[in-house]
């Protein structure tokens, strides 16, 4: 039995054992691929919760700027309103104080 193999023969069979490592190589692939769909997934699942908790506490951060900004102008508004009692109440004080001063001045002389 004699067989004889032209080059057109060895071609083809090139170019099939081509596609077998090529078929090979894609299933391969789509193995890989499918467990890094998977990973994927679970991180972008564990983003969405993380970027949701951070959502409400930036909302929570940003009630308590509010309350800290209204607090801080209150703050500022009563001491803007005191500020005549409390320069009447430092100039009594040092009133006091010097009429001390010149009793006891007055009690030295004497």
């Amino acid at each position: 039995m004699e067989m004889t193999l032209t080059l057109k023969d060895a071609g083809l069979i090139l170019i099939g054992a081509g596609l077998f490592v090529l078929i090979c190589y894609g299933i391969s692939l789509m193995r890989n691929l499918t467990v890094t769909v998977r990973h994927t997934n679970k991180i972008l699942e564990d983003a969405q919760v993380i970027s949701k908790i951070a959502a409400e506490r930036s909302k929570d951060v940003d009630k308590i700027i509010v309350d800290v900004a209204s607090s801080v102008s209150s703050i500022s508004s009563n001491v803007k309103g005191n500020k005549s009692t409390i320069s009447a109440l430092t100039s009594l004080v040092n009133a006091i104080a010097a009429l001390r001063k010149l009793i006891k001045n007055s009690k030295d002389e004497k």
